[in-house]
């Protein structure tokens, strides 16, 4: 294939490394880097080479995709790769990193002569295994065919949100869209706890809403999750999901709103985090309705 190229996927959590792994199926060279190397060693059988820093992960790239837990990892990652970075280099950053630091980062991309695409994605752990993330992109017109063959490769559908990736739109789109999601999750669970402190059947509710504009594809699965113990591997873990709230709350308060959802999502998954939920997923929210880790009944 002529668009063939080498890519440097920094950060291999739940979604970096299916991201990785798409790529290398795509036919690309895939260099890949982790904190914890342990956890990119899988990836070896991909096909994914693994770096031992980010510096040799980054070497001869053509474009670098950080998938980090935040903005200030992501800059810390990139300064520690800085010393291989090739200038004109394309940086697709898809870290939710939140208003304030994607400001730092495109300053860092414009210091060291690299093409920022502003590309935070959405989706959790089965759409990025499959392929199809939605990626939210913003970056220069002039240099997408450049990225476009990566977006293929990790996602169904890219959405482009502006040309200045500086300017954080893609970002912005991101934090609104995780804003309904994570009042979605901490509904679900308010809904099942709520069911089992008033002795209600919660299979009545689901009977009584369905389908009806109140029903929700969304609302069963994360139910299920619960329901089942299907809390491991996460598809979007609950540690990730309040810092993910955090940066909407700080986004609303920039901006002169109070997002009152918002900032009880966050409370009640550091609460859940703080009982030992933090790696399950952020339907674990559940349990921060109750004082003990796993409520009895």
């Amino acid at each position: 294939m002529n668009d063939e190229l080498t890519v440097s996927v920094l950060g291999t959590g739940i979604m970096g490394a299916a991201m990785a792994r798409n790529l290398a199926g795509a036919g690309h060279t895939v260099r890949a880097w982790n904190r914890s190397r342990a956890k990119a060693e899988p990836l070896a059988a991909d096909g994914v080479i693994v770096a031992d820093s980010p510096a040799e992960a980054v070497q001869d790239a053509d474009v670098v995709l950080t998938m980090l837990y935040d903005g200030p990892a992501a800059l810390d990652v990139m300064r520690q790769a800085a010393p291989a970075l090739r200038p004109g280099t394309a940086w697709v950053q898809s870290t939710t990193a939140g208003i304030e630091a994607i400001v730092d980062l495109a300053d860092f991309a414009r210091a060291h002569d690299l093409v920022f695409y502003d590309a935070p994605v959405l989706g959790t752990r089965q759409p990025a295994e499959s392929g199809l993330l939605l990626v939210l992109a913003a970056g220069p017109t002039a240099q997408r065919e450049r990225v476009t063959p990566v977006f293929d490769a990790v996602g169904g559908r890219t959405v482009w949100t502006g040309e200045d990736g500086a300017a954080g739109t893609a970002t912005r789109l991101k934090l609104v869209a995780n804003s309904w999601v994570l009042a979605a999750t901490a509904a679900a669970g308010e809904v099942l706890a709520l069911s089992q402190a008033l002795g209600v059947d919660v299979q009545r509710f689901f009977d009584a809403i369905a389908g009806g504009p109140l029903d929700m594809g969304y609302l069963h699965a994360k139910s299920a999750l619960v329901l089942e113990d299907r809390l491991s591997p996460p598809q979007f873990a609950v540690g990730t999901a309040a810092k993910d709230a955090r940066l909407i709350v700080e986004a609303g308060e920039a901006n002169g709103i109070r997002l009152d959802v918002a900032a009880a999502s966050a409370a009640r998954m550091e609460r859940a985090a703080a009982q030992g939920h933090a790696d399950e997923d952020m339907a674990a929210a559940y349990f921060a309705s109750f004082d003990e880790r796993r409520p009895n009944g």
